[in-house]
């Protein structure tokens, strides 16, 4: 054979047959949506499962962390299909909110014209990208046809108890000039913008999502398995239970005493002196004229400091002295009462019992201005009095009065709080960290919250037959954020008539946060269409809970706590039958690039678009799934779209090459290449179940290894081959949707691959008629056994000490140990 013939009759690489991306992205498109493809059917015919990505924020087009999240999400939907089930996959905005006002001000363009176009932009991407997304559903929570029903919600909620206003001291943005939830404050800076967030008194709405506090935290355990434990662990964290005492310390002249929430009350006789929070209403209340100015000028200076800076350990620690004092309820002392920054008003009442000797931060404030510091509990360390060190662990009370001499801490606290119930001083208490939802926000584009203020009635809810309250328009006018919602502005809107007493009222000028649009979206998905109210509850019955879930873990507090809230009160007034909104949750890592989180400062961005022109969107796809595990972060760096192309064009001329005709019996083929064609079935099916998508991706490059060398062996015609490109077609579809619609038809079916069947593995084949097994002696391999995968370990010793190998390699020697791991290995130690 001449090289010419050698190089004509073996392709290389080079001209292979390769199939056309951008082509095959504009055709299958197309059919997809005009065959309806992925429209849930919704006929009862099939069982149902819903999957659900987390809500996309129009910010601009598609970015590499959307590549990655809605690829998984894609994978799942795709491989319930194909195993027969009526798959719910929508797709909507959750398109109100700060970025989007902010980027409209920014370009002096109104935020509806901003978010919209970028709405567009995204679906198109969204299309391009393959998902089988039913567009159906679509829906947007700024469009008044939706927060119509976010407003009637909050009415019920209004109606409940759960809706409330009230003025406190509330996280405030100087830059995005509005309030935020505890939740949206990161480190003490605005989780939006990074800002560093102050303190403000106003009058805000809340809801009420402390009602459930215990409910939210028992069902957890619901969750636990089907959830990240990691997500689990940061809600109970957030909720933060404590169980402990309240303990009333009286103040000469006041005739509430002063209460105070702890959890170590067995160490009240080294309480000796109380701190209570600056802001607090309990602070301005007992401080006297002698300390007004002090205190007045204290208060300014930690309006200015974050939550997180004043509560760290290695902060100088800064105070202000009352002029009032306290008794110590256990021993009659009078205790100092001082103001200091590190106690928060929002800790149990705004006021804690000192023990230096047994709290850092107590310790370096009695060290600080001079204040007694008494040991009441002997853990054998040095006294904290004279160290500077403050000891925490457990050991034998002394001057504890009657706890003097116990060594048991849970003893103690049982004792102490049996004495102050006792006698009236105190009681068992249990208290969270979980604080009411802060949900009004001063900016224009979010959903109006349905309340007008009348003077002689109050707060009135708008009646239901006059939702939605729309936005006004406002084109032209000035959004920039200036501490009051530009709402009030619109003085037409603003001023209105009371629906009780028809006199003139004002409507409420904040608008809701926009993590209340995102609580019930997922309800709303499975009849979007709907106009008796927020949902068609026996949709929701059909559909929910949701099947599995999918984004990422930055939101396991904020948007995991709330709509679980949701879901709770919706049960509660008796609109669904569950309590949990999702059986199943799956988050992504981040996409990085060069080992850092991707931005415009760095210059590291991966810009998806320009990715997928150059390499499509199946092998965009195919490398963000087979990068690593799903949690894991994907460094853009380490990867290679360019070697999963490659793979995809040798799968893809798999397909051109088979010539058995369809149907053929592979039983007649290569039962070698059957075998791993069904131990692929197998393990992938188990994979994909288990969410160890790059490990199946893995799996499935390794088959279409095998069918190649069975081709090249035995030639297109071999029915096992042909079985192996169908198994290969189906299994890849779930991650390259493009180019196997395009294998699939090779092989002589009928569009699409989406509507095929997931294949069953054969168990007679997933056995395997042989296994090697290493004989070793003395670590070294001195023999290779073909056995039985079921022989007895007996006969598998027999087998190895009769090999001839093994016969030279022991040279008569006497045998001290036989170790058989059946049946793989025999490990022979010589005496």
């Amino acid at each position: 054979m001449t090289e010419q013939q050698t190089s004509e009759q073996q392709p290389t690489e080079a001209t292979e047959r390769r199939y056309d991306a951008v082509a095959a992205q504009e055709r299958w498109q197309r059919y997809w949506e005009e065959n309806d493809t992925f429209v849930a059917a919704d006929d009862g015919e099939k069982e149902r499962r819903y999957v659900l990505d987390m809500f996309p924020y129009p910010s601009g087009d598609l970015h590499m962390g959307h590549a990655e999240a809605f690829a998984m999400g894609d994978v799942i939907a795709r491989f319930l299909r194909l195993q027969g089930y009526d798959v719910l996959h929508p797709i909507g905005w959750d398109s109100f909110g700060l970025p989007a006002e902010n980027a409209a001000i920014k370009r002096n363009a109104h935020p509806a014209e901003w978010t919209y176009a970028n709405i567009e932009t995204q679906a198109g991407s969204f299309r391009r990208y393959g998902l089988s997304l039913d567009w159906t559903k679509r829906l947007h929570t700024s469009d008044p046809e939706y927060y119509r029903w976010t407003q009637w919600l909050f009415l019920r909620f209004f109606e409940r108890g759960l809706a409330y206003r009230k003025a406190s001291p509330v996280n405030w943005c100087p830059n995005d000039q509005t309030v935020l939830a505890n939740e949206q404050v990161i480190d003490g800076h605005c989780e939006r913008c990074g800002a560093e967030v102050t303190k403000r008194n106003l009058t805000q709405w809340y809801f009420k999502i402390t009602d459930y506090v215990e409910d939210l935290l028992a069902g957890l355990d619901e969750l636990s398995g089907n959830w990240p434990e990691r997500v689990l662990t940061m809600q109970r964290n957030w909720i933060g239970k404590s169980a402990g005492a309240w303990v009333d310390f009286a103040v000469d002249g006041r005739s509430e005493p002063i209460r105070v929430f702890t959890t170590r009350p067995d160490t009240l006789y080294g309480a000796t002196f109380m701190v209570l929070a600056p802001e607090s209403a309990l602070a301005d209340e007992l401080v006297t004229d002698d300390h007004r100015a002090d205190f007045e000028a204290y208060l300014e200076k930690t309006k200015q400091a974050s939550e997180i800076d004043r509560q760290s350990t290695e902060r100088e620690k800064t105070g202000v002295f009352t002029g009032r004092y306290a008794t110590n309820p256990v021993n009659g002392e009078q205790v100092p009462i001082w103001v200091a920054d590190y106690v928060l008003a929002d800790y149990g009442s705004g006021a804690v019992m000192a023990v230096p000797a047994h709290d850092q931060r107590d310790l370096d404030f009695a060290r600080k201005f001079d204040l007694p510091v008494r040991r009441v509990v002997d853990t054998g360390d040095a006294d904290p009095a004279e160290t500077g060190v403050a000891t925490t662990g457990d050991g034998a009370y002394v001057d504890s009065g009657t706890l003097d001499g116990l060594t048991d801490k849970s003893s103690g606290i049982e004792a102490i709080i049996a004495q102050l119930t006792a006698e009236g001083r105190g009681e068992p208490a249990v208290t969270y960290r979980l604080r009411d939802w802060l949900l009004s926000r001063q900016r224009f584009w979010g959903c109006p919250i349905p309340i007008i203020h009348c003077p002689e009635h109050g707060e009135v809810p708008v009646p239901d037959d006059q939702l939605p309250v729309e936005l006004p328009d406002l084109r032209g006018a000035d959004l920039a954020p200036k501490g009051t919602s530009p709402l009030a502005a619109a003085t037409d809107w603003v001023n209105t008539t009371c629906p009780i007493c028809g006199g003139p009222a004002k409507r409420d000028t904040d608008t809701m946060d926009t993590f209340v649009d995102s609580s019930w979206y997922f309800f709303r998905f499975t009849s979007p269409g709907y106009t008796d109210g927020p949902f068609d509850p026996e949709a929701v019955g059909r559909w929910m809970p949701i099947y599995q879930y999918v984004g990422g873990v930055e939101h396991a507090i904020l948007h995991l706590l709330y709509m679980r809230f949701f879901t709770r009160v919706l049960h509660d007034m008796g609109m669904i039958d569950f309590t949990e909104p999702m059986q199943r949750l799956l988050n992504q890592g981040q996409v990085i690039n060069q080992g850092k989180a991707m931005s415009k400062s760095l210059g590291n961005g991966v810009d998806l678009g320009k990715q997928i022109d150059e390499f499509g969107v199946d092998a965009v796809r195919l490398t963000v799934i087979f990068a690593g595990p799903p949690e894991d972060d994907i460094d853009w760096a380490d990867v290679s779209p360019a070697g999963s192309l490659k793979f995809l064009n040798r799968a893809y001329r798999l397909a051109t090459e088979v010539t058995s005709a369809p149907g053929s019996d592979p039983a007649t083929g290569d039962q070698a290449l059957r075998r791993v064609t069904h131990q692929t079935i197998a393990a992938v099916t188990e994979q994909i179940t288990e969410r160890k998508f790059n490990v199946s991706v893995a799996r499935i490059m390794e088959l279409v290894n095998a069918a190649r060398k069975s081709l090249d062996a035995n030639g297109g015609g071999d029915p096992a081959v042909r079985e192996a490109a169908e198994t290969v077609t189906v299994l890849l579809s779930l991650f390259t949707p493009y180019v196997t619609e395009e294998m699939w038809e090779l092989l002589g079916h009928a569009p699409s691959v989406a509507n095929a069947t997931w294949p069953a593995a054969d168990p007679a084949l997933l056995v395997e008629d042989s296994v090697t097994c290493v004989v070793q002696i003395k670590g070294k391999v001195r023999a290779k056994l073909e056995v039985a995968p079921d022989v007895s370990p007996e006969t598998l010793e027999q087998l190895a000490l009769a090999d001839a190998n093994v016969q030279r390699a022991l040279a008569g020697a006497e045998i001290r140990k036989v170790i058989v791991k059946a049946p793989k290995l025999v490990s022979i130690v010589p005496a």
